[in-house]
């Protein structure tokens, strides 16, 4: 693993007319960011895009580019619309073709099911030339991994399946601590107490997040940190000063 003065970052990229449209809502960047910061890797761009060949592989090399690692969602299924492969293949200046391994475990996973491998099925296996897959012990369909990029299935509990599988497997930095303060204390009269706290721990991140309840004004602050002592102290120090100014506290934030 690597030491703290390396940021390892990474983006996602959520691949979906349906999610554009409003009719699917997205649920993988809130997973995708948990698991990475696991990985003391730090998930710092997400962007939509539509079912576009074009777009999607201009976007994937403008992010692979840019980011230790890309991350992607949707569009590696069995229909007509599901073109994240070509896309990807297409961002890499290769071939599609069909993975011995992955035709094997679809014929295995259809096997004795209505229908078998049909040709839609077979789609499934379909990869970059040179890509690996990403195993799916969910539905059968692996994911697939070409360089610095990993295409995973946009059925979030598919996807979750698919991170499990990579659990372990990248390299990254020490994960991130977080500790909520919650106070009844409105923004804009505490930044500067914010922002002389930060600036008085070095190594650590203050966010300030608003809440509007039971009729009154208040914001979590929430002290992101790799070392996880100076992320307690920093969160005990503000909470301190805090209830030296006269907010009141909300445990654990809202």
């Amino acid at each position: 693993m690597a030491g703290e003065s390396r940021q390892w970052t990474a983006a996602l990229l959520v691949i979906g007319d349906e999610i554009l449209s409003g009719r699917t809502q997205d649920k993988n960047v809130a997973q995708v960011a948990l698991w990475l910061n696991h990985h003391g890797i730090r998930l710092s761009e997400v962007r939509i895009i539509p079912d576009d060949i074009g777009r999607i592989a201009a976007t994937v090399n403008e992010l692979r580019a840019a980011h230790d690692y890309l991350f992607t969602t949707g569009g590696i299924g069995p229909t007509h619309d599901d073109i994240t492969v070509d896309a990807i293949a297409a961002a890499f200046g290769v071939p599609v073709v069909v993975h011995p391994v992955a035709r094997k475990i679809l014929e295995h996973y259809y096997r004795g099911r209505p229908g078998g491998l049909t040709d839609a099925r077979l789609l499934m296996a379909r990869v970059p030339q040179g890509a690996e897959l990403i195993p799916n012990p969910s539905s059968g369909a692996p994911g697939i991994k070409i360089e610095n990029v990993y295409v995973m299935a946009g059925v979030p509990g598919i996807a979750a399946s698919m991170l499990e599988a990579l659990t372990g497997k990248l390299e990254g930095g020490l994960p991130i601590v977080s500790v909520t303060v919650g106070a009844r204390a409105p923004e804009s009269d505490v930044a500067d107490l914010l922002r002389e706290t930060e600036a008085a721990n070095p190594g650590v991140a203050i966010g300030s997040y608003p809440f509007f309840k039971d009729g009154r004004y208040g914001a979590n602050f929430v002290i992101r940190s790799e070392d996880g002592d100076l992320a307690k102290r920093t969160g005990d120090e503000l909470s301190s000063k805090l209830r030296e100014a006269g907010y009141e506290p909300v445990e654990g934030g809202l």
